[in-house]
């Protein structure tokens, strides 16, 4: 049996690929980066409406920022 950390991970990375299946999606409907980028926003306001304040909803984006940030950057992501 997987402990709460690993099935954590697995869950992680289960929503991670769906989250990659819709960006292929949404890449289908709109070419432009930013009704793209605008959309993902507000699904995740979305996803705390009611629960939360529009302003902690846009902290915990921004640790999120923060977190990745330095991931990408070790990678090299560069505008394509």
């Amino acid at each position: 049996m997987a402990s709460p950390t690993e099935q954590n991970f697995h869950d992680y990375k289960q929503a991670e690929k769906k989250a990659l299946e819709l960006l292929a999606a949404m890449r289908a409907v709109s070419p432009k980066k930013v009704d793209i980028e605008l959309a993902l926003l507000v699904a995740i306001f979305e996803l705390h409406q009611g629960t939360l304040p529009a302003d902690n909803v846009a902290a915990i984006v921004q640790g999120h920022l923060r977190q990745l940030v330095p991931h990408y950057a070790a990678k090299g992501l560069t505008g394509r």
